[in-house]
């Protein structure tokens, strides 16, 4: 049979930031290629957090339509995750190590 009625598997892997790109031009001049793929994996990084964000949107807008007026009592879970996330920075994306900490 098909996998259709299965939840919804996440994978929990970490995955470790990409290097920081500044925008001066000594740092393009030095490593052209490495600053083009730094910021590259960074667009891809936003992109990956604002899916999340939509598709725990969407787990929490099922939810209150699944539950009814039951919804406080039982979406409780998929609220708090929409949340948590919402609330991080940048919706929780991977972001370059600090060079001032």
């Amino acid at each position: 049979m098909t996998n259709m009625y299965d939840e919804p598997r996440m994978e929990e892997d970490t995955l470790t930031p990409y290097p920081s790109e500044s925008k001066s031009k000594a740092k393009f001049n030095s490593d052209p290629g490495g600053y083009i793929l730094s910021v590259e994996q960074r667009a891809r990084e936003r992109q990956v957090a604002i899916e999340t964000v939509r598709l725990l949107r969407r787990r929490v807008i099922e939810c209150y339509r699944k539950e009814g007026v039951n919804h406080y009592e039982n979406c409780k879970k998929p609220v708090q995750d929409y949340c948590d996330i919402i609330i991080k920075k940048d919706f929780g994306q991977l972001q370059p190590p600090n060079k001032n900490e």
